[in-house]
């Protein structure tokens, strides 16, 4: 596994995540920085509700990705990339490819799951 690769695009797919969560008005812990307008008007009222409380699900779901991605760069930092928290064993190259942010091996996830 290529070690330099995979820290390389994390540190990327942070500053993307970092950036999305800036266009949507809010800092990393996911707090919002009041620089979006929903709007004020009464009429608007319900409208500005529903896109807010939109904007708030997009922002969790983006702060949930952007820890992931930050538990992954400590994994790089203390040498334990691609091993399993689980079990030990590596994680498959396959796997840590396709969803780079892997704690578990797939037996584990599995296991887990169930």
């Amino acid at each position: 596994m290529n070690i330099d690769g995979a820290e390389a695009a994390l540190k990327q797919e942070r500053k993307k995540l970092v950036r999305q969560l800036a266009e949507l008005g809010a800092n990393e812990a996911g707090e919002l920085t009041g620089d979006v307008e929903y709007g004020d008007g009464f009429a608007d009222a319900a409208a500005s509700t529903a896109e807010r409380n939109e904007v708030l699900g997009i922002v969790d779901n983006l702060v949930k990705l952007l820890a992931d991605v930050d538990q992954a760069l400590a994994r790089v930092d203390d040498g334990t990339y691609g091993l399993c928290k689980s079990c030990g064993n590596e994680i498959g190259a396959d796997r840590m490819e396709f969803r780079p942010t892997s704690r578990y091996c797939v037996d584990c996830k599995v296991r887990r799951a169930v």
